[in-house]
């Protein structure tokens, strides 16, 4: 996807479900770049390359604990996926400025250990490439610690990994385990956690005597916004921060029912990502925990409709989603 494009997917995005969903939707002011719900008061969310954004300060102690060769250097370098969407990483209005949540708590990090964040946006498998290679510091990019991973990376956890089931506005329904999605129709994407998840739940559900759930596969939000208004969906389960990215930007659409990203296994936990034995990882959920402690990390979550999925603290290589089975 060209820089062009992958701009104007994201500046649309907050208005999009709106524009499918329904004749009232969300709004946009080209003089503030502030996407909001019609008729909704309040500034909405900032998609434009003026951030403002929330920074932090540098801490001696544990800027002190960062190797010699990255302190000298200067700046801490970043990978950040390409591929990411709102709220996590995009283009602003400008088609040049990447902004989001993830981009906001790497470069508050960044600031604590004294050092200038150098981001660089790549494909997925990039990121881990780049690591391998320690062409990065470390990844600030949704990456959900995991057994496997952790062979080769380390993680300092910043974010809880969820899903969410997103239905259209006023369903009055409530998803709090399989037998309420029993005979409902809900879309994911294919070769997705959350698609393990609802089939695990479908087959539980067929256990008990209750209705499977009749999946539906969608690859684009445009494409299930579209099945929602239809009414040939009930619900699309996807990445809560995209679910909840798109109830504060166009308001037409509601979180239903919340869960771990790893099922009833494990709540899934989104971290910063370095190399094993880089030497960074404990630098990292030091400065993490800083900005834990004195706010800028709740307000980062905040501006972005992710407070849900804060941590109280950063944990080092904590348990990950399981091996997948052969």
């Amino acid at each position: 996807m060209n820089r062009t494009r992958r701009s104007l997917a994201a500046a649309v995005a907050a208005i999009a479900a709106s524009a499918l969903l329904g004749a009232c939707g969300g709004s946009s002011s080209a003089a503030s770049d502030n996407v909001r719900p019609e008729g909704q008061k309040g500034p909405g969310v900032n998609i434009g390359p003026d951030q403002n954004r929330i920074r932090g300060k540098k801490v001696e102690a544990i800027a002190a604990t960062v190797p010699e060769a990255v302190r000298k250097r200067g700046t801490l370098k970043l990978g950040a996926s390409a591929d990411a969407s709102p709220p996590l990483g995009f283009y602003a209005t400008d088609d040049e400025t990447r902004i989001g949540s993830e981009i906001d708590i790497a470069t508050l990090v960044a600031d604590v250990l004294g050092l200038k964040a150098d981001f660089e946006a790549v494909s997925w498998e990039n990121l881990f490439v780049g690591l391998d290679s320690s062409k990065f510091d470390a990844v600030f990019s949704n990456v959900t610690v995991t057994e496997e991973r952790k062979e080769k990376y380390d993680f300092a956890t910043y974010r809880l990994d969820d899903v969410a089931f997103e239905a259209r506005k006023g369903s009055h329904w409530q998803v709090n385990g399989p037998k309420d999605v029993a005979g409902k129709t809900i879309s994911v994407s294919s070769g997705t956690n959350q698609e393990k998840i609802l089939i695990d739940w479908s087959e539980q559900n067929e256990k008990a005597g209750r209705k499977p759930v009749d999946i539906k596969y969608f690859q684009k939000d445009t494409d299930y916004y579209l099945a929602l208004q239809s009414g040939r969906i009930d619900a699309h389960l996807g990445p809560n921060p995209s679910a909840a990215y798109h109830v504060a930007s166009a308001g037409q659409t509601e979180i239903v029912g919340k869960i771990s990203g790893g099922g009833d296994l494990v709540q899934g936990k989104i971290a910063a990502t370095t190399k094993k034995d880089s030497g960074l990882v404990a630098a990292y959920a030091a400065a993490i925990d800083h900005v834990i402690e004195d706010g800028s990390y709740a307000k980062v979550l905040k501006r972005w409709g992710l407070s849900g999925e804060a941590v109280p603290k950063s944990e080092i290589n904590p348990p990950g989603l399981p091996r997948p089975k052969n």
